[in-house]
């Protein structure tokens, strides 16, 4: 359900993007001659993919699924299990948006810039929040689980939202809150906004592209809201990549806000992400 709705609500590709995803499918041979790509690639590797399969590689050196996610979304759903070789592999991509693949007669480099979503259990038999039917190994059964995700991979998610089973008396409610359709409107007015910032000239295009002094600038937060990470920063033990990417959420979430400049509520809204429990990535 979720990849056959989130594609179409996904902002649009720029003509830029769209002709470097379709170079990208055509290499992995997914699309027909002449063709092109209109939406946003949605790709969901199962569990059980190889590390060539997600990092690219194999006869002729194809691209691998984090490369076929180059401007849209990776989703890795039963994220812990997924090989550690192969999550710790993404680290880097996460971080530069590109990949090389070396192979003994070639040596390519793909683009790879994703947004990363990932799922999982808060546990193996995924009733650690239920005594009547948990394990007898709860709740140590929950960390050695979740303990597959390293640090320095978790410290790369910008958003962490634990999501409590639904009762199934509230199955059968009416649908509350806004539609997605409504949420899409206020994203892409965001992304324009963000276009409009940057220009078309620059290497950066979003949010999650800035870095050093352009971020600074760009992120600054109010006295108040640079009072309040300096606090979190201090009592959380934040690395300096998990700063830089709270800076860049409450950007986003100021621009969703319509707010040119970073206010503390944006701020305290990035950190109560960040630091929300991570039973879901």
């Amino acid at each position: 359900m979720l990849a056959a709705r989130l594609p179409g609500l996904l902002p649009p590709l720029s003509a830029a993007e769209a002709l470097e995803t379709s170079m990208i499918h055509s290499l992995a041979g997914l699309l027909s001659e002449g063709g092109i790509s209109r939406e946003r690639p949605f790709r969901e590797p199962h569990h059980t993919a190889s590390m060539a399969a997600i990092v690219g590689g194999g006869k002729g050196a194809k691209p691998g699924e984090i490369s076929l996610a180059h401007n849209g979304v990776l989703f890795l759903d039963e994220f812990p299990e997924f090989s550690r070789q192969v999550l710790e592999t993404l680290r880097q991509p996460i971080e530069t948006g590109e990949v090389m693949v070396a192979r003994a007669n070639a040596h390519i480099r793909y683009p790879c810039r994703f947004l990363l979503m990932a799922a999982a259990n808060p546990c193996r038999c995924g009733y650690l929040s239920d005594a009547s039917r948990a394990c007898a190994k709860a709740p140590l059964c929950g960390d050695d689980y979740l303990g597959r995700i390293s640090g320095p991979l978790m410290d790369r998610f910008d958003l962490r939202v634990d999501v409590p089973p639904v009762a199934y008396a509230d199955l059968d409610l009416p649908a509350t809150g806004e539609s997605s359709e409504t949420v899409a409107a206020r994203v892409a007015a965001a992304r324009a906004t963000q276009t409009q910032r940057y220009g078309t000239a620059s290497d950066l295009r979003v949010n999650a592209d800035l870095e050093g002094s352009r971020l600074e600038e760009v992120a600054s937060p109010d006295s108040e809201g640079r009072a309040l990470i300096s606090r979190v920063a201090a009592r959380m033990n934040l690395t300096a990549r998990g700063y830089h990417r709270v800076l860049r959420v409450a950007r986003t979430i100021a621009d969703l806000d319509g707010s040119a400049q970073v206010r503390q509520p944006h701020i305290a809204e990035a950190v109560s992400y960040r630091f929300a429990p991570a039973s879901r990535a």
